[in-house]
């Protein structure tokens, strides 16, 4: 299950956040048991969050040796995002960098304009971005094309729990996008929606609300840690293809089997 994104190599194809658990001690005990070696935390919520029982939010997280994939989560124009990039460098020391940029506060879409400029500005900064994306085929090329190191498109908008809207477009992007590593971000509602993503090729799933508020957050981590890795496995196995018509199991010879 060994792979490398962004020069760093990870067992683990499980993104996991870490907001609006019930807990502090919930959200440890989650990102343990998903087994995730990537977490994501938005500079927003670690100030909000200042410190539970003396321990700051982000010592917590350091207590996990996760590596930090901190979002610019909240911004709606691209120099708002570079802005709070470069605060979350400072404060978490990576340079990995989960770029948002929001269109519509009723979707939670992102705008892409801003998205590719904000990109293209973090980029040269040095940054290794992470764009939250649609499913767009040529935004995202427009942003690999502006250096980033890897693709974020949504299932379903965020937080919705409709799982792969179109994954026909999901699909498309794996087909003609081969080598650039894919992690469905959004819209992940149960363990199901998080293998057929796998299923499909990508490299990755990042989630966060289908954990942080299921009734034990801590065993649906689990779940989706091993529907991961069975949507992972079933592509390297090589799906079968589907028929329009029966085609039987067991084909029927001229001659019937003699049973002694």
């Amino acid at each position: 299950m060994s792979w490398q994104i962004a020069d760093t190599g990870l067992d683990s194809r499980f993104f996991l956040g870490t907001a609006a658990y019930p807990s502090p001690q919930v959200m440890l005990d989650a990102v343990r048991a998903s087994g995730a070696q990537v977490v994501t935390v938005g500079l927003k919520r670690q100030a909000a969050a200042g410190a539970h029982g003396g321990r700051p939010f982000f010592s917590m997280l350091q207590e996990l040796g996760c590596h930090l994939l901190p979002n610019t989560a909240g911004c709606g124009t691209a120099a708002e995002a570079v802005a709070l990039a470069h605060m979350a460098r400072e404060l978490f020391g990576t340079s990995w960098i989960k770029l948002e940029v929001i269109g519509d506060e009723h979707t939670l879409q992102p705008d892409v304009f801003e998205l590719v400029a904000a990109a293209e500005t973090l980029a040269r900064d040095g940054f290794q971005v992470f764009p939250y994306c649609t499913d767009d085929l040529i935004v995202c090329r427009r942003l690999l094309d502006a250096g980033c190191v890897a693709l974020m498109p949504w299932a379903a908008p965020i937080g919705s729990g409709q799982g792969l809207i179109n994954p026909s477009a999901l699909r498309t992007l794996r087909e003609r996008l081969p080598d650039t590593p894919l992690i469905v971000d959004a819209g992940i509602g149960s363990p199901m929606d998080a293998t057929q993503a796998m299923e499909l090729g990508f490299d990755a799933v990042l989630l966060n609300s289908a954990v942080s508020r299921a009734l034990d957050p801590v065993r649906m981590a689990e779940a989706f840690k091993w529907a991961i890795q069975a949507g992972r496995l079933a592509w390297e196995a090589g799906i079968m293809a589907e028929q329009d018509m029966a085609v039987a199991t067991t084909p029927v010879s001229g001659r019937p089997f003699v049973l002694d």
